[in-house]
């Protein structure tokens, strides 16, 4: 009835997403603490109006005001319902069974199930010493697709600009695909390579800076070649009225979006620090999300404990991180009744660990 590759495979895993009314304080799928731009909401209390009709394939207003903000030709940008799906149509186009698609380890889990899905092989690299780009090791596997997510997740680390034009010139005919996500809490994004470099593409999303996870928005960036195959496994109507109108107007209030990442940026730092002081290991972030760890440590019971206290951060049950804790920046509020549950927890943990050494010692 299915294919073999898809009845083996196991599925995607997301965050937890709690059912409404439950009140938890919602750390594990980094999405933005802050409310879209007035701007945003005004066009949501006016959907009816744009339901009525089949939307443009090409998202026309969506384009046409990120080809103003980012400064490109509309025929080098193209849509998607969140950047997930353009992910899975860039898997889709260039990737059949047995060929090659090469990312550094770990990284966004997703796109070893789309591999799944295609049947392809994975080369997973792992990262050099404090997620440093294994540049050498991804020009050698020899990919038909190579991925960074930049910055990276579940690390938040950022990988520098002159890195990434170096792979892109060495892969040659090679597409390497800069999943930035994140990009708006960072210092630097790809985009501005993108003329240098055919083979690149550069994909955004709404969800996190401008607060519209629920409305499932993505940008791809690349050369018009690389987006006029890609539109050929592009879904007719791939994105609403709705989402169109709404992607179009949160470009239009761009200030709004940045001031929010201000304040995420804002409360990182300190809550870096914090989770330093507390002894967890955090490599520098440029995400709304920072990377706590115990090296050698599961951390599976310090997530459930938080969970008992309400608080919902993300633990990865793999040998590359179960000793690691992703946390999204929250509000002020959030992230201090985080640290506080962290600080209580972890005093626990030592005095248990003291008793059990002594009583060894008796």
């Amino acid at each position: 009835m299915f294919r073999t590759a898809i009845k083996r495979m196991a599925a995607y895993e997301p965050g937890e997403q709690p059912r409404p009314g439950r009140r938890l304080i919602k750390l594990n799928t980094n999405e933005n603490p802050y409310p879209p731009s007035p701007g945003v909401r005004k066009v949501l209390a006016g959907a009816a109006n744009l339901l009525r009709l089949y939307p443009p394939p090409r998202a026309d207003e969506l384009i046409d005001q990120a080809a103003r903000v980012y400064r490109l030709p509309r025929e080098m940008i193209m849509a998607g319902n969140g950047s997930d799906e353009l992910l899975a149509m860039l898997f889709r186009a260039a990737l059949g069974p047995h060929h090659k698609v090469a990312y550094p380890l770990p990284t966004y889990s997703l796109y070893d199930t789309l591999a799944k899905i295609q049947e392809a092989v994975v080369v997973g690299v792992p990262w050099h010493h404090e997620f440093i780009l294994p540049l050498d090791e991804l020009v050698r596997a020899r990919a038909q697709l190579t991925i960074i997510c930049n910055p990276n997740s579940p690390s938040g680390t950022l990988t520098p600009l002159a890195e990434i034009s170096a792979l892109a010139k060495r892969l040659g005919r090679g597409l390497i695909v800069v999943d930035e996500a994140y990009v708006d809490f960072a210092d630097s994004s790809a985009l501005e390579l993108l003329r240098d470099h055919p083979n690149l593409i550069v994909l955004r999303s709404f969800s996190k800076s401008f607060s519209l996870a629920g409305m499932r928005l993505g940008l791809g960036f690349a050369h018009r070649e690389v987006i006029d195959q890609l539109l050929k496994v592009k879904d007719s109507y791939n994105l609403s009225r709705l989402a169109i109108a709404v992607g179009a107007q949160a470009l239009r209030d761009l200030d709004w979006m940045r001031r929010n990442v201000d304040r995420v940026k804002s409360t990182r730092e300190r809550v870096t620090g914090e989770l330093r002081l507390i002894g967890f290991e955090v490599p520098p972030s440029q995400a709304n999300f920072v990377m706590a760890r115990k090296p050698g440590r599961d951390l599976a019971p310090i997530a459930a404990a938080l969970r008992k206290r309400g608080i919902l951060v993300r633990h990865f049950p793999t040998p590359a991180l179960k000793d690691a804790m992703r946390i999204t920046i929250g509000t002020p509020a959030e992230m201090k009744a985080l640290i506080t549950a962290l600080r209580l927890l972890m005093a626990a943990a030592l005095a248990k660990t003291t008793r059990r050494g002594a009583a060894q010692v008796r």
